[in-house]
Parts: structure tokens; sequence; C-alpha cells
């Protein structure tokens, strides 16, 4: 009789092989080109991660659009222009198909560059030569023209906010033909040339008369532009009123500094402006920056407020899927994930971190999904107690506070296993970077080999991987019952709702990028 303990018979599907490493040298598989490219377009800013560079993530953006049809290069830039509320990659992608097909970037450039900061970014990235041009050259000028000429004299003068390059710049380089005196004399004044004052648009005269303190009312302008001028309570108090719903989250501790908060009416009007569902979902909000203002807000700031941005945060997170059956999330809190979740940029890191996206989504589930359990993990499981009566915000701040191991993505699935644990949706929030439980080439990676394992008891249940660093590779591959998305936007729990609520379908993610209509 053959050796029994060679000859077993298999029990449940067989993980398979991984074929390549991680960045942490722990064994994975490999993303298609496609689902590369949506991966970075979706979670990359092009400053350097923890795991590697921005000249890196730049270069496999540049050589997976290249490899793939232009077309879908196309439909991911507006995806994750419309969608991930991306900036940097949209105008990366954008700017690639100005070399790879003139006339599909045609057609997408004004959804991908839809505002002044969208617009120098892609002459940025165009004239660096990242992508094989280093001139606007004869479509690319045509394009920003157009962009210009489409666009009242009020809103180019409230796009000309930012440097490197100016408006100017990109006007000096494009050389728009104004059509009207008062866009000649605007050109004019943005390059600082001469030019007729009397024929400016009114928002560029209210704005230069308040400089030179002959006008006492504040212009209606950009809050960058009135920000380096040397301003009392009353002007800062004009301002707060009058201030969009993002320039009233980004600037809560200014006016707190200021002195605005003293009017009791100005709080109810800015209290009532964070919370307004409408305003909130307009502004096209991460949720997590929502997190970063109750975290980042001063301890003097009235109670009225934070309390607004607790109620902003429910309206953000609206199409948190409630899925039928048991839910498992499984947050990351490793080490890796301490890294700020856009990436390091000397001087101006953001204060969001890895582990507070993940922490968010869990809690977001939890709060529609009330009998769902979350298990954190990084070398092994990690024990919180949450409370889905809590606010979003309250279960986010307690997750993000524990961790810091090496990461190990398989843990939590073995504990899973132990207690014979039942489910029908286990969602991971991680960098996907699981090194701790690697093994050698040719073998599968722990993870899968776990999944398998409670598949056996959960036949139906189904996986899904969210990584929100930018990535080549993962640790469980697409599949029936495994899809793998990428992103840090509310965008990621449509997915997740499709994916839970429909039938099987792995390649769901890529499907709502190729569904996009041009």
């Amino acid at each position: 009789m053959a050796n029994k303990a060679l000859f077993q018979s298999a029990r449940g599907a067989k993980a398979p092989a991984a074929d390549t490493f991680n960045s942490a040298g722990g064994v994975a598989y490999t993303y298609s080109s496609r689902h590369a490219l949506a991966q970075y377009a979706a979670t990359g800013c092009l400053n350097s991660t923890f795991y590697s560079t921005a000249k890196e993530d730049l270069d496999r953006v540049i050589a997976l659009s290249a490899q793939v049809e232009t077309e879908l290069v196309a439909k991911t830039a507006i995806y994750a222009r419309e969608r991930g509320f991306m900036k940097d990659m949209p105008a990366v992608l954008c700017a690639a198909l100005s070399v790879l097909d003139a006339p599909m970037c045609t057609r997408v450039f004004n959804r991908v560059i839809d505002d002044g900061k969208m617009l120098r970014n892609f002459v940025q990235i165009v004239r660096s030569g990242a992508v094989g041009r280093k001139s606007l050259g004869s479509m690319p000028k045509r394009l920003v023209k157009g962009w210009l000429d489409k666009r009242e004299d009020a809103a180019i003068f409230r796009a000309s906010v930012g440097n490197d390059p100016s408006l100017g710049d990109v006007i000096k380089l494009a050389h728009p033909k104004p059509q009207t005196k008062s866009r000649e004399a605007l050109y004019g004044y943005l390059l600082g040339k001469a030019h007729d004052a009397s024929l400016l648009p009114d928002v560029v005269k209210d704005f230069e008369a308040f400089k030179a303190k002959t006008r006492k009312e504040v212009p209606d302008v950009p809050f960058q532009l009135l920000s380096g001028l040397n301003l009392g309570t009353k002007e800062w108090t004009a301002i707060a009123k009058n201030a969009s719903w993002q320039t009233t989250r980004m600037n809560l501790n200014t006016f707190l500094r200021h002195g605005v908060f003293t009017d009791r009416k100005v709080v109810d009007l800015v209290a009532a402006r964070l919370a307004n569902k409408d305003e909130v979902r307009k502004a096209r909000v991460f949720p997590y920056q929502l997190l970063m203002a109750y975290k980042a807000a001063g301890a003097d700031v009235p109670a009225r407020i934070t309390a607004a941005l607790e109620q902003a945060m429910e309206h953000a997170l609206y199409n948190v899927p409630a899925v039928d059956g048991k839910v498992i999330v499984l947050p990351d809190v490793s080490g890796s994930m301490q890294s700020p979740a856009t990436g390091y940029r000397k001087g101006s890191s953001s204060q969001v971190r890895c582990v507070d996206v993940a922490a968010l989504v869990a809690a977001a589930m939890l709060r529609k999904n009330r009998d769902c359990e979350v298990i954190p993990f990084e070398q092994q499981v990690v024990k919180v107690r949450l409370n889905p009566n809590d606010s979003v915000i309250t279960n986010a701040t307690r997750l993000a506070a524990v961790g810091g191991g090496g990461t190990n993505c398989s843990a939590p699935l073995m504990e899973l296993n132990k207690r014979r644990e039942r489910a029908d949706l286990v969602i991971y929030v991680s960098d996907n970077e699981s090194w701790v439980d690697s093994r050698g080439r040719g073998q599968s990676t722990a993870t899968m080999e776990q999944w398998e394992e409670f598949k056996k008891r959960n036949p139906r249940a189904k996986l899904v991987c969210i990584d929100i660093q930018p990535n080549k590779s993962t640790q469980a591959p697409d599949r029936d019952d495994i899809l793998n998305v990428g992103g840090f936007s509310d965008a990621v729990f449509d997915v997740i709702a499709a994916f839970s609520n429909s039938g099987n379908d792995s390649a769901h993610w890529l499907r709502m990028i190729e569904s996009i209509k041009l």
C-alpha cells in the first residue's frame, strides 16, 4: 500500500502557489497589468511610501499605461479623479495619454483636468519629461488653451492660487489669445505685465481694493489669497461666514486663533455648514479627512463644531453597505501602517496614517452592521473592545491607537479557524505587505491557506482585500470568492456592496472602471 503520509486524500481546494515576492520580502501573487494600473491610480499620491519611492511608483504607472489599451488608461484616469478624488495620478495618466493616444487624451481631458490645480499638475508633469515629452507641444497646448477659453474671467482668477507652476506660468507656455478686453487685462495682471486696470473683472478689482485698504468688505476670493494679509477678527469672521465647506474644515483652528468663535451666531453657522448633508457630499471629502479634522481641532474649538464633524462623518459614509449575514473586518495595525496614507513629503507629510484609514473603514462597517466583528492584527491578533453604538470617529480613534508590530495577514484568519468561526463576508484593510508568515518561492501564501481552511466551513463566504497603498501584488489573488480593490475614498464601499450582494464577480472593480462612458 502507498505511504498514507505522502498520499492522503485531498480535502477542499488547494491554495495556489505564489508567483512573486512583495516589497517586504514575503511571497505574494502578482496583479495583472490592468489591475495594477487601477491599484496605483486609486492609491498613488506621487510621494514616497513605507516600501517604495515616488520615482519607483511613477515609473511603474508609466510602464503599466503602455501595457494596457489606452481606453482603459482613460477610464482609469476618470475613475481616479471622479470617484477616487485623486489629484496627481489622474493628471499623470492624462499626460501619458498625450503621448500614447492624442485623440483619447482629447476625449477625457476636461473630465480629468477639472480645476486649476489639476491643470497646473498636468502642465508640470508634461514638462518634466516623465511621460516622454518635455514641452507642451501642439496638442496639449491646444487642450490647455481650450480649458482657459471655456472659463469665465472670475473663474480664471480664482484658479490662480498656487505655484510651481503658477497659472501665470501656464499662460506663458500656452499663449492663449484673449477673446475680450477684460480677458486681455486679466492675463496681463496674472503675468505681471502692463494692463488696463479699469478692464479687470470686478472680483480682481475688489481684491486689489481690499489689499490697498480702500475697501472694507472682504472680497469673495479663494481663502489662500487672503491668508497672507494682516487681517483682524472682523475680517476673519467675514471669511468664516463665506468660506466653502472644505475651507471651513481645514481652518477651524485658524478661525479659533483669530477670535471668530467668540460670536455664537458664527459658531452656529459654521456648525450647520459642516453638518449639512448636501454640502458634505458635494465637497467630495475623504472620510479620513473628517477624522483628522476632528482630531486636529483644538481643545477650545466649540463642542457644537466638533459634534458637527461627527455628523459630517455619518453623511460622508452614507454608502457603507449593510450586508446580509455575518461580517468580519480585519484592519492591519502593524508598524508599516503607521506611515502617512498619502506618502512622505518633505515638510508637509499628511498626518493621516494608513492605520487611520484602516480603522475608519472598520468602524464604518461596524456602525452599519451592528453584528460585525472587528479583529485588528499585526504579527498577531490585537484585542480591542469596540461599541457599535459609539460614533464612527470614536471607534476609529480607539482602533488606530493599537498595534505597531510586524505584518502577518494570515494571523486573524488563523484565529477565526481556531474558533471554528462562521461568516459570510471577510474584509481586510491593509498595505498587503505580509512577511512574518512568509514561505519560500513556489508555496502559497499563508493567508490563502487559512482562507481555504475557512472556506471549508463557509463555502459561500467572500473575501475583500482593500489595499490602501500603491502595490503590485496581493496576499490573495482575484477569483470568484476573492476581490481586491484599492483606494481610500468611500468609493470602495460601492464596490464592497456590489460584490457582497451580487453573484461572484472577482473582476467587479475593474468592470466598474471599464463601464465608465467616455
